[in-house]
């Protein structure tokens, strides 16, 4: 692959693309399934008033509306996938747009389809569900009816539908301040001046020149203190809607209603807290090191993601990628390691940049078609390795979820999707590590591994914690004032980074910048997820008798358990400290042996 210039798409060649045919042939034939759906529409309308009147013509709305939402996802992700081949296409901008407005009319169609199945006599759907021809229904009906204490009536939900656009504003506002009003300035460095922006921050972080690094640092947040009093408003208003909603809906306390969805117990979120904070010694420890290797007299807050490693030149063609993540994926056998590559090299992802093409990298299944990854890949780049293993874990959670489970239930939570993600890296980082000699590139594996854990498992769990006492201070009365919420934020950065820790002024203003906090009580899962991959990572590489079945019978669940319940069956107990407290002894681990390998 030639990556002296960035092609267009037209450019690309198709053996370098994702073969989207098992959605869509071709343009025509999106044309026609999108005509289709839009026929569909009126129809639904005739099912409204029927679903209480017998089994069969219960029976007969789900059938029409599994339909209906089978066609919707094809035409769907066809129409968004085009799109982030080339966003500045006009003709998939156009498919999208049209998408969108046909789905929102389909949407408002159906919305008298849950209240209503919600009203059916308990006794009669009880009866009906127990039924053969309901067996593929059954778990999807069972979740709705589990949301009726929290279902208002017709007429309220309409209004709290009503509301929905208004309710978007705080974190509409906080995009647009933070990333299109905010001007940052730009950096000198020896290759000239560079624009400092929200994408390009963590870039100048990166940097081995600290003044650099400082430099940002205080540019980037002179912005957020000129701000702040907005941005702690804006903060204050999403925390005051999620109260609303929580009280509005009968649950107990904002937390309650988010982990409700998945039937996380709270104590999951709390456990997950009490056992980070019982290790946080390890991750003081690795701030000192960190002092240390970068011969520092004080740690500062702009010093935390420098790469304590200089990168290694390692080159990977995407070929050789694929081979390398098939021998780390060997422990999981021949069916995932065969169907993966062949997936990888044949037809599942979108590999190369184009001009136009959406940056990073994601992974998106569907029912009926094979399920497909976008990358932006880079031979030079390892860490592009790890993402592809990452991506693949999911791709590969989707097919099994797809072919063990009927449509109505076989999407997984977003709680149990990194499981299988970070899964894969971790077998990829173990199979590296132990299949060098270059000592360098063991050192950078090491600390790649080292900072991988410390962000998706203590920060996140900072966040998390973040999350929890902003809404309880508001919950218990008190207001969310700047000056509030900085105080309570600068503790944390305190608790979680310990002594060696130099803090700016600034430091505290972070919390107003996260844009996760907008969505509040979904960032825990990304701690939760990374402990269960490597809990059963070591299950799987150990050898440990049915390990690898039961990883196998987790990934085939789809929606047909909650996720604490299919991870129990994979071997790992979430309720309890075990697999957190394994994570932390992973981590520490991994600092001791990156000590010894430093000699330090």
């Amino acid at each position: 692959m030639d990556t002296s210039k960035i092609p267009a798409r037209n450019e690309v060649p198709a053996e370098h693309k994702w073969n989207l045919s098992k959605l869509f042939k071709n343009e025509k034939e999106w044309e026609d399934g999108l005509k289709a759906l839009e026929a569909m529409i009126p129809s639904i309308e005739t099912y409204k008033g029927t679903l209480a009147q017998s089994a069969q013509s219960f029976h007969k709305a789900l059938e029409f509306n599994k339909a209906y939402s089978l066609l919707a996802e094809r035409v769907g992700h066809y129409a968004q996938l085009r799109l982030t081949e080339d966003e500045g296409n006009s003709d998939s901008r156009n498919r999208v747009g049209r998408y969108m407005m046909l789905a929102t009319q389909g949407q408002g169609a159906w919305s008298w389809f849950v209240p209503e199945i919600q009203k059916i006599p308990e006794a009669s759907i009880n009866n009906w569900l127990e039924q053969p021809e309901f067996e593929e229904y059954r778990i999807f009906v069972k979740k709705i009816l589990r949301n009726k204490p929290h279902i208002l009536s017709e007429d309220e939900e309409r209004l709290l539908a009503l509301a929905m656009d208004a309710a978007t504003t705080p974190s509409e506002a906080f995009s647009v301040l933070t990333n299109v009003d905010m001007d940052f300035g730009t950096i000198d460095t020896p290759e000239g001046p560079r624009p400092l922006s929200q994408s390009t921050y963590s870039s100048f972080l990166h940097s081995k020149n600290r003044s650099i690094r400082e430099k940002a640092y205080k540019q980037f947040y002179e912005q957020f203190d000129k701000h702040k009093n907005t941005l702690a408003a804006l903060y204050s208003g999403s925390c005051k809607l999620d109260y609303y909603n929580a009280k509005v809906r009968k649950f107990s306390s904002c937390r309650a209603q988010p982990l409700f969805e998945d039937d996380v117990p709270e104590s999951v979120y709390d456990n997950l807290i009490a056992t980070v904070s019982n290790n946080l010694p390890a991750l003081h420890e690795y701030y000192e090191l960190r002092k240390r290797v970068l011969k520092l007299d004080e740690l500062r807050h702009y010093d935390v993601y420098v790469p304590l490693v200089d990168s290694v030149k390692v080159e990977h063609t995407w070929e050789q990628a694929v081979d390398v993540i098939a021998k780390a994926l060997a422990p999981l056998g021949e069916e995932y390691v065969s169907t993966l590559k062949n997936g990888l090299l044949h037809g599942w992802a979108d590999r190369y940049e184009n001009k136009g093409k959406r940056s990073g990298a994601f992974s998106w299944g569907s029912y009926t078609s094979d399920p497909y990854i976008m990358m932006n890949f880079k031979q030079d780049v390892l860490r592009d390795v790890f993402t592809m293993a990452h991506e693949g874990g999911h791709s590969m959670h989707s097919w099994y979820s797809a072919r063990n489970n009927p449509f109505m239930h076989y999407n997984y939570t977003i709680f149990e999707a990194e499981v299988a993600s970070t899964f894969n890296e971790a077998l990829l980082f173990e199979y590296m590590y132990n299949n060098t000699n270059d000592q360098a590139l063991k050192n950078y594996l090491l600390s790649s591994r080292i900072d991988d854990i410390l962000a998706t498992l203590f920060r996140q769990t900072m966040f998390a914690e973040f999350e929890y006492k902003a809404h309880s201070m508001l919950e218990n009365g008190e207001p969310l004032t700047v000056d509030a919420i900085r105080n309570m934020y600068r503790k944390l950065l305190e608790k979680y980074f310990g002594p060696a820790m130099k803090f700016e002024t600034v430091s505290d203003l972070e919390c107003l910048r996260i844009p996760h906090f907008y969505g509040a009580f979904y960032v825990y899962k990304y701690s939760t997820g990374i402990s269960a991959s490597i809990a059963l990572a070591k299950k799987v590489m150990s050898g440990e008798p049915g390990a690898k079945e039961n990883y196998f019978k987790f990934l085939s669940s789809g929606g047909s358990r909650f996720p604490i319940e299919a991870l129990k069956v994979a071997g790992v107990d979430m309720t309890t400290s075990a697999p957190i407290q394994a994570a932390c002894d992973e981590f520490t681990r991994l600092i001791d042996q990156f000590k010894q390998n430093m000699k330090m």
